[in-house]
């Protein structure tokens, strides 16, 4: 690769490793041509935000060329860009000012399946003997003419859909227009693999790799066992959806993958300081699943999973163990948190409810999420304490929602247009935008919270700056000390550094014990507490950081 492409960057082939990045929902970030959906060049405009922030990198939910029945999710070409988010040229020139801004770029690369307009597909549906008839999975029908098994699609009934053309079921984890590729054909992985070189050359600095243990189906297309009540969670699926009835032991998580990851590892090594972060969507063996992907430095670097996007309220009990389960299942590994994104419901409403002071609480979370031992996606409008839109039927995009509606919303309150001033559409665009800008975000926006010092922004901006200061937040050791209560308390370690980090997680004021040793008290994170001879007082969500002399 042109080493110009890399810019202002400064070679570090470790530098994902506590790294804070940034993710851009391209359709809502900012629209630069006024037809109401956002596009490359104005991501390219509005890169200096996120630079100033203090983000080390940018992920990019999908622009490629698409139908846009999910919303980029469903990529009918893979090498070339959406006519409505721009051009390849648009593209190259915001990787050329991300790199002059020193903000590498990481993509979405969804490969586990593809549209049904996808010029593969096309050819592998026409006919049971084409060069492409086994790049999809397809299947006989059982003798009365049901699918083979009882896989589930995750947005509602059979993951099996009736092709008439072949006279054969295809199957598809998503929606009926995102059939599934067939990881087993290794021409398929050839395709894909030179996919992520095409992006490479054109100087990306990595993958976010969307449902990253869905790429491989059991050959044998044995049925999933049933989950009984009290295995069952939400974090993969909304409550209301029966996919959580089932432990998906043979639609997904099989082992064949940990091939594939090393293939695409090697082309990845092909090029210089490239990185790869999986979503493991799965509810039951998540963090597992995370430990194997990011193990002996062959797979991926790192990996999330959705304990800390699922429903459940944080507390000191659960992300204590959440970090510790994670340490046990990838000992080896390194974890990439995110506590929101473009798929669940934006967390200062998600855990937010009888809060009353969500600023503070907002900025509790984030310099929580910003000190974990990992690295951690940070989701557009996070940095603004954005709630969750509350959008009416009439105006839902998202067919997850559309289908489970009312019970489940779907994923259009957490996707509407960024804010960055007070004008009717937040700046986002002169025209209408593609969903509703909620009135309630308008006072929240870029350009009124950065006037305001005790912003949620402001906070952040602090804190991604003190978190910088200190190399132990992106790459020590972490030790618990206090998690029992309403107070979170863990160090961590780098070299001779030990910090100290307290967390009220409570709408009231705690009170913890002085730990022994001296201590420094660290400043210009943005948050007060009052430090005695004998113990620290936290005001209602407040932290605490020092470092042990």
């Amino acid at each position: 690769m042109n080493q110009t492409l890399r810019g202002n960057l400064v070679p570090d082939a470790d530098w994902w490793r506590g790294a804070v990045i940034y993710q851009i929902y391209p359709r809502s970030y900012q629209d630069s041509n006024g037809d109401g959906v956002g596009d490359l060049k104005g991501i390219t405009g509005r890169l200096s935000h996120i630079a100033e922030l203090g983000a080390d990198a940018i992920w990019i939910s999908p622009f490629f060329k698409s139908p846009m029945k999910d919303f980029g999710y469903d990529v009918s070409n893979y090498i070339d860009i959406d006519p409505i988010f721009g051009t390849i040229a648009d593209f190259d020139a915001m990787i050329a000012e991300a790199h002059r801004l020193k903000l590498r770029v990481m993509i979405d690369l969804v490969i586990s399946h593809t549209s049904d307009q996808h010029p593969w597909f096309i050819e592998s549906s026409a006919s049971k003997d084409n060069e492409k008839a086994d790049w999809y999975v397809w299947v006989d029908p059982k003798d009365d003419g049901t699918p083979p098994n009882n896989w589930l699609s995750i947005f509602g009934g059979s993951a099996w859909a009736w092709d008439p053309g072949r006279c054969q079921y295809y199957l598809h984890n998503f929606l009926t227009s995102q059939p599934d590729l067939n990881f087993h054909n290794p021409d398929v992985q050839n395709a894909l693999l030179d996919v992520a070189r095409f992006w490479l050359e054109r100087g990306v600095d990595g993958f976010r790799l969307d449902t990253i243990n869905f790429y491989f189906h059991d050959k044998e297309l044995r049925s999933n066992p049933g989950l009984p009540p009290e295995r069952r969670n939400a974090n993969t699926a909304p409550a209301v959806n029966p996919y959580n009835h089932q432990e998906h032991l043979y639609d997904k998580n099989r082992p064949e993958n940990l091939e594939f990851l090393k293939r695409l590892r090697a082309v990845m090594n092909e090029y210089q300081d490239i990185a790869a972060v999986g979503e493991v969507g799965d509810s039951q063996r998540g963090l597992e699943i995370a430990g194997e992907y990011t193990s002996g430095g062959d797979k991926m670097q790192m990996c999330y999973a959705f304990e800390f996007l699922a429903p459940e309220k944080l507390s000191p009990k659960f992300v204590a163990e959440v970090q510790r389960a994670f340490e046990v299942a990838a000992p080896e590994g390194w974890a990439c948190w995110a506590f929101s994104n473009h798929d669940v419901v934006r967390h200062v409403t998600r855990w937010g409810e009888g809060i009353s002071d969500k600023q503070a609480y907002a900025k509790m979370l984030n310099a929580l999420l910003l000190t974990l031992r990992g690295s951690a996606c940070i989701y557009q409008g996070e940095e603004l304490a954005l709630p969750e839109a509350d959008l009416q039927f009439e105006d839902l995009q998202d067919p997850y929602g559309i289908q489970f509606w009312p019970e489940f919303k779907g994923r259009d309150g957490c996707r509407t247009p960024m804010v960055w001033d007070g004008s009717n559409f937040g700046g986002f665009s002169t025209a209408k935008p593609w969903l509703p800008v909620p009135p309630e975000h308008l006072p929240l926006s870029v350009a009124a919270e950065a006037a305001d010092e005790a912003s949620v922004m402001s906070q952040y901006g602090r804190f991604l700056a003190f978190r910088k200061q200190h190399p132990a937040f992106a790459k020590g050791e972490i030790v618990f000390t206090q998690e029992d209560g309403p107070v979170l308390g863990f160090e961590r370690k780098l070299g001779n550094e030990t910090i100290v980090c307290y967390f009220n997680m409570s709408s009231g004021p705690e009170t913890v014990a002085k730990p022994a040793g001296l201590l420094e008290t660290l400043t210009g994170h943005g948050f007060e507490a009052n430090l005695t001879d004998a113990q620290i007082v936290l005001p209602a969500w407040g932290a605490f950081f020092a470092r042990i002399q």
